[in-house]
């Protein structure tokens, strides 16, 4: 009788994906009959520690969607643009130029209105870039030539390279960029304690 056990339990586990480490462990993982001709089939404890690692498989994949989000949040973060004395959100590219844009922080850039759709002022010198032709709309932060920042109240066409875009919408955009030249300010959140 406890050879027809042990078959019907390694049986089980094979049916189960699992295989029997040994024939005392596959013993130990099923329950006595309980009448005769019956056999009662508890869960082994492989398929308890399979569940169980499943479990845990998910948790540290939920851990990693929620550190996941945290860094795109700090990267978000990870500098400050005041138009003004004005602190505006951004959501900042993920790419060199971004991050040699942030080594020069804190800068404070004089622009000055162009073609009455965006703001255009030196950066102080030239840092990397990667030019493509670019459709502009509000709110979008390019570099331009290497060397100047440009935020967009309107659009254009030309070749950039993305920084961030400001978000808000084209009516705050105007508002703050459209009624003559302004300072503004990028700062490292790393760098200013934030």
């Amino acid at each position: 009788m406890k050879k027809v056990v042990i078959f019907m339990a390694v049986m089980l586990l094979m049916f189960s994906g699992c295989t029997a480490q040994t024939d005392s462990s596959v013993a130990s993982q099923t329950a006595s009959p309980q009448t005769e001709g019956t056999v009662s089939v508890e869960p082994s404890e492989e398929e308890t520690q399979k569940t169980e690692a499943g479990k845990a498989l998910e948790e540290a994949a939920n851990k990693e969607e929620q550190l996941s989000d945290t860094e795109s949040t700090e990267s978000e973060d990870a500098m400050r643009l005041l138009i003004g004395e004005t602190e505006v959100p951004v959501t900042w590219e993920e790419n060199v130029s971004v991050e040699a844009l942030m080594a020069l922080c804190p800068l404070t850039i004089q622009m000055s209105m162009y073609g009455g759709f965006e703001q255009v002022g030196p950066i102080g010198q030239s840092i990397v870039r990667d030019d493509v032709q670019t459709n502009t709309s509000f709110g979008d932060i390019v570099l331009y030539s290497g060397s100047q920042i440009v935020i967009f109240y309107g659009s254009n066409s030309w070749a950039y390279t993305r920084l961030g875009h400001v978000d808000l919408s084209q009516q705050e955009m105007s508002k703050l960029l459209g009624g003559g030249d302004v300072a503004i300010t990028l700062e490292s959140s790393v760098n200013s304690g934030k």
